[in-house]
């Protein structure tokens, strides 16, 4: 039986990634690129489209019991 191992491309440097324990950083080829991923997430310049949600401090307190 012929079993086949699911590779990805790294999003950052599109270096082929096998979907194994071998490869501890998946879909990441190195802790360098998932760190850069990281960073271009917290610095806002990958995002995730869609409708802006307006902020509203009341939305939660209702949930929250009294003191």
């Amino acid at each position: 039986m012929n079993v086949k191992t699911l590779s990805v491309q790294c999003p950052i440097c599109n270096k082929e990634v096998l979907m194994t324990g071998d490869s501890p950083f998946r879909p990441f080829c190195s802790k360098r690129c998932k760190l850069i991923d990281l960073g271009e997430w917290a610095s806002e310049s990958r995002v995730i489209e869609g409708e802006t949600i307006e902020n509203d401090d009341d939305v939660w307190t209702d949930d929250l019991p009294e003191n």
